[in-house]
């Protein structure tokens, strides 16, 4: 079918794209997070609307990281209200009542999903997460930012310690390529992104001998038994574990 593999083909060159323009940026995120491992600090992870689909990408997943602290509010979810969520990202004061229930700070970092980059909430989240010494990683689109209507003081990007571009097109959609209406790209990316990271926190934890905290899949033999000092260790930090 054409359209399938014009799809694919526009899928695989966008990947490709953003790993390549963010080899630096990968490798200076995945350094801050192998920081939190040694000190014992959190990695935070945020985002709204569909980008919420990224939070849960890097929370409690087999092969992912055991120190996130995923930040959530149920009306920034789209199963809760649609239109609602909209209007909740663009509130601004949320990120501060989300952050008050457990700040972040020094030697923590904050990780923020999202592709335009412009609303109150993500943009929020990020200078109040600074403000407290936490390091900022913002995942976002630099085109889209720049298409979007500003509804904050800043943006996503000039909030970042360190941007990573997704590369993500205006309005998302990917096909047809000459005036795309479907096929969003934003999640694909966002999930292939974050585990760039992690394979790099890896490779580099185990350079320097550091042992990176990672889940294990629930559903193989002994995977209960080895998350079960992971669960000990971070269950009284991160409830949501619990």
């Amino acid at each position: 079918m054409v359209s399938t593999t014009q799809l694919w083909d526009q899928a695989s060159e966008i990947l490709t794209e953003a790993q390549r323009t963010n080899e630096k940026q990968i490798d200076e995120a995945a350094g801050l997070i192998l920081d939190t491992i040694r000190a014992d600090a959190l990695v935070f992870s945020a985002g709204a609307g569909h980008s919420l689909a990224a939070v849960a990408e890097t929370f409690y997943r087999a092969g992912g990281l055991a120190n996130v602290y995923p930040l959530y509010h149920p009306e920034l979810l789209p199963l809760h209200g649609a239109q609602h969520s909209t209007a909740t990202e663009r509130r601004s004061g949320l990120a501060d009542e989300v952050l008050d229930q457990k700040p972040p700070g020094p030697g923590d970092v904050l990780v923020v999903f999202s592709t335009s980059g412009v609303n109150p909430y993500p943009v929020e989240l990020a200078i109040s997460a600074k403000k407290r010494g936490a390091s900022v990683i913002s995942v976002t689109s630099r085109a889209c930012i720049a298409a979007a209507p500003k509804r904050s003081s800043s943006t996503l990007a000039a909030e970042g310690t360190v941007v990573i571009d997704t590369g993500i097109r205006v309005g998302d959609s990917s096909y047809p390529a000459e005036a795309p209406v479907t096929a969003p790209l934003s999640t694909v990316v966002n999930a292939y992104l974050w585990n760039l990271v992690l394979t790099r926190v890896l490779d580099l934890g185990t350079a320097a001998g550091v042992d990176v905290p990672l889940w294990r899949s629930s559903n193989v033999e002994g995977g209960d038994a080895a998350n079960a000092s992971l669960l000990s260790r971070y269950v009284p930090r991160i409830p949501a574990l619990a």
